[in-house]
């Protein structure tokens, strides 16, 4: 016969002296859940447990609600990014540089001028600190600031109407992190698409053919950053300006679609030139679109550049407002913005950080964290780090690391080097890690030196099982 767990009035019972400041139902309903969790792994064989250990999941279930402690799965307690790939979707993206941590904070803790114009007290425009930053680093005569790069390309294609062409190459029809396609994202925002070229080659001309013809009415032409993957060979694409000549001869607007917006040249880092909205600007385009969470190394949020009056057109669309971020996000974005313009970015911004770490300093930390480890259960590796988050697509950085295993998936004591990861993921903190050739291995390059101590804990609890 199947044991029954303890009634929820004898499990409120052990913890109500711990948690009379709490709203009863609110304990009530935490209790209930324990208690039908009990009743589900007695029924699969578990172990009976008494009313004082379900008390006890109570109140630990009720801190992680306070935010006292980790969620567990499906939470958001601390990882360590040991993957190598600093733009992690997975785990957040970019990491937030100080300031714009502290800019957040001071806006979600009360009263700010969101939208009201201290001079006149009347309503002004809504937080346009960002706005004014991007203007600057852009030299574009506006800026809008949306929720997402997303939401940032289906309101700009939206200037072409409902049914309105929108012209766009074969080759650019890409699909995007999380099954999320291009083409997909033009229909939902009403507009036609009008494929031109072929998925390797598309010219000027063929974007001429498309707008000269009075049928198709291109009102929109798109180009779009390919982002997760690179075309090679047998390839051709049209020069940026002299598209947008092309467009413009024929009334049409261009919008480009740069993905992660990269403000200061990616060269100093040793990736090669990401297109920068500046340079797009400067070709002729007349919106320019890209994420906050990228290469900007901010908050996520989508930027748009350009033209005084589309952007008066898109703050118009109704959609704009179900696209506008919250306080918190447009003084993050602000803070992260003005470190550029203060020429604090490459010191100040995570991703900056990571991207320009001498390879000999992670191997330096490397040999620290081995050092510390029992002997053999680690090695420094060379390795390779990439931006991720469709930034760069097919480069890669220089890096080092550690190496945990023999080269055949497993540890120096047997264990598989997948089982290991899942220690690793399973631990406090969490540490996201990879296999690369059979071996379970960490890059430094994603891991904030002042974690190193924390990593090294990890490590050191995993491998002893």
């Amino acid at each position: 016969m199947t044991a029954r767990p303890p009634s929820v009035e004898a499990v409120l019972a052990a913890v109500r002296p711990r948690a009379e400041d709490r709203d009863p139902g609110a304990v009530l309903a935490v209790a209930r859940e324990v208690v039908a969790r009990e009743r589900e792994q007695l029924a699969a064989g578990g172990e009976p447990r008494g009313a004082a250990a379900l008390g006890a999941d109570v109140v630990a279930r009720l801190l992680e609600f306070d935010g006292a402690a980790p969620t567990g799965t499906g939470g958001l307690g601390p990882v360590i990014n040991a993957t190598g790939v600093v733009v992690h979707t997975n785990l957040g993206r970019a990491a937030w540089p100080p300031a714009a941590i502290e800019a957040a904070r001071r806006a979600a803790a009360g009263p700010l001028l969101l939208e009201m114009a201290l001079a006149t007290g009347r309503r002004g425009p809504r937080l346009a600190d960002a706005e004014a930053h991007l203007v600057a680093l852009t030299g574009a005569e506006a800026a809008l600031v949306v929720t997402n790069n997303a939401a940032a390309l289906a309101l700009g294609v939206g200037l072409a109407g409902r049914g309105g062409g929108v012209a766009v190459s074969r080759g650019e029809l890409v699909e995007i992190g999380g099954g999320v396609r291009i083409p997909e994202i033009l229909r939902r925002a009403g507009v036609r698409i009008v494929e031109v070229g072929t998925t390797n080659r598309t010219r000027v001309s063929d974007f001429e053919a498309a707008l000269a013809d009075p049928k198709v009415r291109i009102r929109v032409v798109l180009r779009v950053h390919p982002s997760n993957f690179v075309q090679t060979g047998f390839v051709e694409s049209p020069d940026a300006a002299a598209l947008a000549s092309a467009a413009h001869r024929h009334g049409a607007v261009v919008v480009d679609d740069l993905g992660s917006g990269a403000l200061l040249p990616t060269e100093i880092v040793g990736l090669a030139h990401e297109p920068m909205p500046r340079e797009r600007l400067g070709a002729g385009a007349d919106l320019v679109t890209f994420s906050g969470d990228k290469l900007v190394g901010g908050p996520q949020a989508g930027l748009i550049v350009g033209r005084a009056d589309l952007i008066a057109k898109l703050r118009r669309d109704p959609l704009a407002r179900a696209m506008r971020p919250d306080k918190t996000i447009l003084a993050a974005v602000a803070a992260t913005l003005a470190l550029y313009r203060g020429g604090r970015a490459q010191t100040e911004i995570p991703v900056w950080r990571m991207l320009a770490a001498p390879v000999d300093a992670l191997r330096a930390r490397a040999g620290k964290i081995a050092a510390a480890l029992p002997g053999g259960a680690a090695a420094v590796v060379e390795l390779e780090s990439t931006v991720g988050g469709g930034s760069t697509p097919g480069e890669t950085i220089p890096s080092a690391g550690l190496a945990l295993g023999d080269g055949r998936g497993r540890t120096a004591d047997g264990r598989a080097a997948t089982a290991l990861l899942a220690r690793l993921r399973a631990g406090e903190p969490a540490v996201i890690a990879r296999i690369d050739r059979d071996r379970a291995v960490l890059d430094l390059r994603t891991v904030d030196p002042a974690d190193d101590p924390r990593l090294l804990a990890a490590l050191a609890a995993a491998l002893a099982g």
